[in-house]
């Protein structure tokens, strides 16, 4: 069978990447002498592309299922999708993970994709399921695969890699060098490429503000008034502190969405979306966004809440200074708190004003509109919908996300109302939606 015009010079005009890195590089050339290869790298490295390249050029154009990649969350194999999407191989990817409709994805498998991304109890249930077809699957990647593990994914793990007869190659992926791979995996003699620096990356600046009073709410506030309206994720360590944080500062009049693993999948997702489009500069959080996240210039990270370990303060900060942007990574401490003894050396103080002034409000508000890809809705009809019913100018719209079954778009703030007065009663595609401002 004729393999695709995949190129990967092509590839990267496409993601709009002047050359590879050294590890991308790495992982190519090992890739080509061995079928076994763990490649370990710092968070923000450019892991995905690393074994996305390798596994596309074994891809042949045919309706077989030939790769599967086992990731530990959902916003990371959507993450992967997304880039796999973007490299513009013309393979069909499809990616499963729990939190939505079983069926959409079975529909999606119906006509086997050349690649399959997904968590694996999502995985598993379809290969139980025979919705997909595990005999033609030559490639498997582990995408860090350590916090796979460590989530209690061994079983599923195990179920699926013994479901896969024909596997030739093995990539396992992490950003730790800590976990010792089960035997369950298969490998045999692995290539390891350790790009592990077990620095911070040199972008990255570490500091700290000292609180008054043990609940360091006020703090946070007079913080974020300190660092201005600029790309900000907050992190705490369980969920109900998330949205008790959330409200305070919404209380305050700071403007943020909140994430975490309690919440639907269209909530996460207009979260996310608010935060990527800048209606909302603020995003506070659990770990759950410290891994898979790849949402571009975030700024800074506040661990609100001191990281239960090194790990997660690594992945946390992981979120920032990203391949060559700076950022800055700020814990707060209350009164009764001490630095973790592997934050060193001691991070700079920083003085908050005494008098807090808020930072400025974003330009931009999130209309959700209630259809997506499977009703043949893409961005060009949303944003001839705007122009043309709406009445917006093309510099008035924003980042545009269309979803499955609904869509995300920023459109400027000045103009909301009367863009969703005028186009209330309008239809797209000969179709009533529902429009209306994003929850």
């Amino acid at each position: 069978m004729q393999k695709t015009t995949f190129s990967i010079e092509n590839t990267l005009s496409n993601l709009q990447i002047e050359a590879l890195n050294e590890m991308q590089q790495a992982s190519l050339e090992a890739n080509k002498t061995s079928n076994e290869v763990v490649l370990l790298a710092d968070t923000g490295s450019g892991k995905t592309l690393a074994f996305l390249l390798p596994v596309t050029q074994l891809l042949e154009k045919k309706p077989v299922t030939q790769a599967l990649i086992i990731v530990p969350s959902r916003e990371l194999a959507l993450q992967i999708e997304l880039v796999f999407k973007r490299m513009g191989t013309g393979f069909k990817i499809t990616c499963c993970y729990g939190g939505h409709k079983r069926e959409t994805e079975e529909n999606n498998l119906l006509q086997a994709p050349e690649l399959i991304v997904g968590t694996p109890g999502r995985l598993a249930d379809h290969i139980r399921r025979g919705n997909i077809t595990t005999t033609h699957i030559a490639s498997l990647v582990l995408d860090e695969f350590d916090k796979s593990l460590e989530q209690g994914f061994e079983d599923e793990m195990s179920f699926i890699i013994q479901s896969l007869p024909a596997v030739k190659k093995r990539i396992l992926t992490s950003a730790t060098e800590a976990v010792e791979v089960p035997p369950f995996v298969g490998l045999q003699e692995p290539v390891k490429l350790n790009f592990l620096t077990g620095e911070k990356s040199p972008a990255l600046a570490v500091q700290q503000v000292r609180s008054d009073d043990r609940d360091k709410s006020d703090t946070l506030f007079r913080l974020i008034c300190a660092l201005g309206n600029r790309s900000t994720i907050i992190f705490c360590n369980q969920r109900e502190f998330v949205e008790e944080v959330s409200a305070s500062l919404k209380d305050k009049g700071i403007v943020n969405v909140f994430y975490h693993g309690a919440m639907e999948q269209q909530e996460r997702d207009s979260a996310l979306c608010k935060f990527r489009n800048g209606s909302s500069n603020v995003l506070v959080t659990t770990d759950l966004a410290a891994r898979g996240l790849d949402i571009p210039n975030i700024r800074y990270i506040i661990h609100y809440q001191l990281p239960p370990n090194q790990e997660s303060f690594t992945h946390r900060n992981g979120r920032t200074a990203r391949m060559d942007a700076s950022g800055t990574a700020i814990l707060i401490l209350a009164p009764h708190e001490y630095l973790p003894e592997y934050i060193t050396p001691p991070p700079a103080t920083i003085e908050l004003p005494a008098s807090p002034v808020l930072p400025q409000k974003p330009v931009w508000t999130t209309l959700f509109v209630g259809a997506g890809k499977k009703d043949k809705v893409n961005k060009v009809d949303i944003v001839g919908f705007l122009a043309n019913k709406g009445q917006l100018k093309k510099e008035d719209i924003g980042l545009i996300e269309v979803k499955d079954f609904f869509s995300f778009v920023a459109i400027r703030k000045s103009h909301a109302s009367h863009t969703i007065t005028l186009i209330k009663n309008e239809k797209i595609k000969n179709k009533k939606v529902k429009i209306d401002i994003a929850k």
